[in-house]
């Protein structure tokens, strides 16, 4: 059984190889397509139903006693889900600070503020004590108000003030609850976000392929276009050599023959420039045909990899919904 606290490890490492180490190849292709694919589909839905496990808590505000000193102050007790301890102690500091110069002081585990203005609960400034207690995977919060001297806000003494102050405590949870899993859901989304890029450069890579295929294909037509056009030249050229050598060997010396002897060096040369080309065109078409064999290759691992990543975005999918939909729920509070 995977836990709370070791799941996150667990599928840091493991959620995107469940079942990769299983071999099917004494299976027939079509039967070993279906069934991984039935594999995927159940890995895919077992990490998702884990992702269960960080559903939404609720908000727990009850009535309770702050003892301080030799004082037990009636009060209450809020039970904040998931929240980080410091940053609780930092955000209930800063809620009772604001719009005063008082500070809140920490004695023996009691936190208290005289003349906090919190217009939420009284317009006139009000005193506050107040206790934080981290729990497994919650904070706990026992607060007091005092109107004036020794007059505590209380459901039978003053209830008007009490609904208030249930209220004040009820929305400074929710928001406290609310920006822990809006940091987590926009967390998530960026994963998703980054996975999409992931699939978003393999697509772009493998259009880049069949762009590089078509374009060696291009030019082994193109180089097979100039073999055929030199084979010719070469044919007719070997043709012309033969016979202006032939009325050569019957020529007497002097300019003609001079003329005649110099004409077959252009031949020559003509057959040895359309033979260069025609290896020349060789080589390139070995060149690109080798090329191309690599890139058909490399076209399949890429399509492995894009299915293999949009495995990984269904999942942050599902993941990234569960957060929005655990949002969403935590601010219906």
């Amino acid at each position: 059984m995977i836990n709370a606290t070791s799941k996150d490890q667990f599928f840091s490492d493991h959620r995107y190889t469940v079942f990769s180490d299983l071999n099917f190849t004494f299976f027939p292709s079509i039967f070993n397509k279906i069934i991984m694919k039935s594999i995927s589909t159940l890995a895919l839905l077992v990490i998702i139903s884990c992702f269960g496990l960080k559903a939404q808590k609720p908000i727990v505000i009850s009535e309770d006693s702050l003892k301080v000193g030799k004082t037990n102050m009636p009060g209450f007790q809020v039970i904040i889900p998931e929240v980080n301890y410091e940053a609780t102690l930092k955000a209930w500091t800063k809620s009772l600070e604001s719009g005063t110069k008082s500070k809140v002081l920490t004695e023996e585990g009691i936190m208290s503020i005289f003349g906090s203005k919190i217009k939420d609960i009284s317009p006139n400034p009000v005193n506050v004590y107040g206790k934080l207690v981290k729990l497994d995977s919650s904070v706990q919060l026992n607060a007091a108000f005092e109107l004036k001297k020794d007059d505590y806000i209380s459901r039978s003494g003053t209830p008007a003030e009490f609904s208030k102050a249930e209220n004040y405590l009820k929305q400074f949870a929710k928001n406290l609850y609310i920006d822990l899993v809006k940091d987590q859901a926009d967390a998530e989304d960026k994963k998703l976000r980054d996975i999409e890029k992931e699939l978003s450069s393999l697509e772009k890579e493998k259009n880049r392929m069949q762009k590089s295929i078509t374009s060696n294909n291009t030019t082994i037509s193109n180089e097979k276009e100039n073999i055929t056009v030199q084979n010719n030249e070469l044919t007719t050229v070997s043709a012309a050599i033969i016979e202006h050598n032939r009325q050569l060997d019957t020529m007497a010396t002097g300019p003609a023959k001079e003329e005649k002897v110099k004409y077959l060096k252009d031949l020559d040369k003509r057959k040895k420039k359309a033979q260069g080309s025609i290896e020349s065109s060789q080589n390139k078409i070995n060149r690109t045909t080798a090329d191309t064999e690599k890139i058909n290759g490399e076209i399949p691992k890429n399509e492995q990899a894009q299915q293999q990543v949009n495995q990984r975005i269904q999942v942050q999918q599902a993941v990234a919904q569960k957060y929005a939909d655990k949002l969403k729920k935590i601010k219906s509070y």
